[in-house]
C-alpha cells in the first residue's frame, strides 16, 4: 500500500471513530412548567385608567409578539433619538461586539484541527567535513552543499471526539458572547427609555413645585396685606414665608439629580457630560402603549437573552466534560514527509533524490499523578454549576416578569387615585384661599390646603412617570424582541443576520 492510499485510509477510520464523541451529549434545559407568571385571578386583564395624558388603560395580551425596537411604540422622536445615538457610540456595545467578534474566530481556529497540518521546508547547507569524521585520515576535506526541500503533513485523528468536543465547547462560547451582546443592547435600550422618562419626570416636578411657590408668594402678598389691614398676625406671615422657602429648598436637590440623570444619559449615548446635548424629553409627548405582551411562560426562556446565554454557558461546561474525557484516553496521530535532497537544487526534484517518511503513533496516558481524573471531575463540577446558574437565571426572569406585571396594575391605580387626590387638594385649596382672603377661613386652614396640594401635585407627576417606566421594565422583562431585529449582526460577526 503506498503512502496516499495509507492516508486515505487513515481518514477514513478516523472519520467512522468520530461519529463517535466521549462525554454527555448536551440538551437544554425544558422550560418551567408553568401555567403563568402570576396566581391566576390575581391581575385583571385590563388595568385602572385616569382622564389625563398617560393615564389610559392597558390590556394585556398574550402572546402578543414584541417588535424589534420596542420604545418605538412611546412615539418620541426625542427618545428615538437618543437610542439611535446610543447604539451607534456606545462603548459597552462597542466591546461587546469585539467580544463576539473574538470568539467566532477563536470558534473558527479550532476548527482548523479537524484537517491535517501542512508544512512545508527549504534548507540549503555549504558544509567542509575532515576525511577523519568517516574514517579517512589521509583523504583529505570535504567541501560540498546540499539542499533539501520537504513537504510535512501531521493528522491527529479524533478517535474519541476531544477535538470536537472542543471545538463545541467554543462555539458555545461564541453563542454565549452573542447573547451577551444582545443582553447589553436591551439593557442600555432599556436603560435609556427609563432615564429619560425619569428625566422628563424631575423636569416636571420642577415645574410643578415653581408653580406652588408662585401661588405661595401669592399668598404671602395676602397675609401681608391682610396684617397691615389688622387681619392676620405677624406669626402668619412667618409661616407662610417658611412655608414658601421649604417649597423653594426642594428645587435645588431636583435640579441636582436632573444633572446627574443628564450625565446618566450622556454616559449612555457615549458620550462626555459637558459635551452632551440631548433632546428634553417631556411627560405630554410620551405616548403610553396600550396592547402589552405577556409572553407565554413556555416561550420565556428562548426570548430573555440572559437566560440564553447561560444555557450556552451550561453548554460549553457540558463540552468541557468530553475533552476531559478524552485527554485520558490514546492520542492517535499520523505524521508524514516527503521531498527530496540533493547537491544542487534543481537535482532536489529527480526522482533519485526522493525521501519520504510515514510514521503512524499512539500515545496512551499512564500517569500524571491523578492530574487527568482530578481535570475531569472538575470539569463534572463546573457543569453543576453552570447548571445551577442556568436555574436561578430562569428563576430571576420569571421573577421579573411577575413583579413588573403587579407593578403595572399598580401604577394604573396609584394613577388614578393621584389623580383624584391632585384635582381634590387643589380645589380645596381654591376655596380655602379665597375664604381666607375674606376672612372666612383661618389661616391654618390654607397651610393646611397648600401642603396637601404641593404632595399632591408632586406624586402626580411621580405616578405618571412610573407606568411609563414600568411598562419599558415589562418589554425589558419580556426579552425586548431581539429575535425580531438584525441590526448588531454586520457589526459584530460576519454570519450574516443574528
Amino acid at each position: 500500500m503506498n503512502s496516499t492510499s495509507s492516508m486515505l485510509v487513515a481518514t477514513a477510520v478516523s472519520t467512522c471513530l468520530a461519529a463517535c464523541a466521549v462525554g454527555p451529549n448536551y440538551q437544554a434545559p425544558a422550560a418551567p412548567q408553568t401555567a403563568g407568571f402570576t396566581p391566576p385571578g390575581v391581575l385583571p386583564a385590563t388595568t385602572a385608567s385616569a382622564p389625563l395624558p398617560g393615564g389610559e388603560a392597558q390590556r394585556f395580551v398574550d402572546g402578543l409578539d414584541i417588535p424589534g425596537q420596542w420604545w418605538t411604540l412611546f412615539k418620541s422622536p426625542e427618545l428615538n433619538g437618543l437610542i439611535e445615538r446610543a447604539l451607534a457610540n456606545s462603548p459597552t456595545l462597542e466591546s461587546a461586539q469585539a467580544a463576539l467578534r473574538q470568539a467566532n474566530e477563536t470558534t473558527s481556529a479550532e476548527r482548523g484541527s479537524y484537517l491535517p497540518s501542512v508544512s512545508g521546508n527549504y534548507q540549503a547547507e555549504r558544509e567542509k567535513s575532515s576525511g577523519a569524521e568517516f574514517g579517512l585520515p589521509t583523504a583529505g576535506s570535504f567541501l560540498y552543499t546540499l539542499n533539501s526541500a520537504t513537504v510535512n503533513v501531521s493528522y491527529t485523528l479524533d478517535a474519541f471526539g476531544g477535538i470536537r468536543r472542543q471545538v463545541e465547547s467554543l462555539q458555545a462560547q461564541a453563542d454565549a458572547a452573542r447573547f451577551s451582546l444582545e443582553a447589553s443592547y436591551l439593557s442600555l435600550t432599556a436603560n435609556i427609555v427609563t432615564a429619560a422618562v425619569t428625566e422628563a419626570s424631575l423636569r416636571a416636578q420642577i415645574a410643578a413645585t415653581e408653580d406652588i411657590a408662585k401661588s405661595q408668594r401669592t399668598q404671602l402678598d395676602i397675609t401681608q396685606r391682610r396684617v397691615t389691614a389688622g387681619g392676620a398676625s405677624r406669626i402668619d406671615v412667618l409661616q407662610q414665608l417658611a412655608t414658601l422657602q421649604s417649597t423653594l429648598a426642594n428645587l435645588p436637590v431636583l435640579r441636582s439629580q436632573l444633572a446627574q440623570e443628564r450625565n446618566l444619559l450622556a454616559t449612555y449615548v457615549g458620550a462626555l457630560p459637558a459635551d452632551y446635548g440631548g433632546a428634553e424629553i417631556n411627560l405630554d409627548h410620551l405616548t403610553l402603549p396600550t396592547d402589552l405582551p405577556v409572553s407565554l411562560p413556555s416561550k420565556l426562556v428562548e426570548q430573555r437573552p440572559d437566560v440564553r446565554q447561560y444555557s450556552e454557558l451550561l453548554h460549553q461546561a457540558t463540552a468541557q466534560i468530553g475533552v476531559a474525557t478524552a485527554n485520558m484516553l490514546p492520542q492517535l496521530t499520523l505524521t508524514g514527509s516527503y521531498g527530496g535532497v540533493a547537491e544542487t537544487f534543481s537535482d532536489v526534484f529527480n526522482p533519485s533524490s526522493v525521501i519520504w517518511s510515514l510514521v503512524g503513533g499512539v500515545t496512551q496516558p499512564i500517569f500524571k499523578g491523578g492530574e487527568l481524573v482530578h481535570q475531569r471531575r472538575a470539569a463534572i463540577a463546573a457543569a453543576q454549576e453552570a447548571a445551577a446558574n442556568y436555574k436561578a437565571t430562569v428563576i430571576t426572569a420569571f421573577s421579573n416578569v411577575s413583579n413588573t406585571l403587579y407593578a403595572l396594575q399598580a401604577d394604573a391605580d396609584a394613577l388614578a387615585a393621584e389623580t383624584l387626590f391632585e384635582r381634590t387638594a387643589a380645589e380645596s385649596l381654591t376655596l380655602v384661599q379665597a375664604q381666607y382672603k375674606s376672612g372666612a377661613a383661618s389661616y391654618l386652614q390654607v397651610l393646611t390646603a397648600e401642603q396637601s396640594y404641593q404632595s399632591a401635585a408632586v406624586g402626580l407627576v411621580k405616578a405618571r412617570a412610573q407606568r411609563y417606566a414600568d411598562t419599558a421594565a415589562l418589554f425589558q422583562a419580556l426579552g425586548g424582541g431581539w429575535w425580531n431585529r438584525n441590526d448588531l449582526a454586520a457589526n459584530s460577526s460576519d454570519k450574516g443576520p443574528l
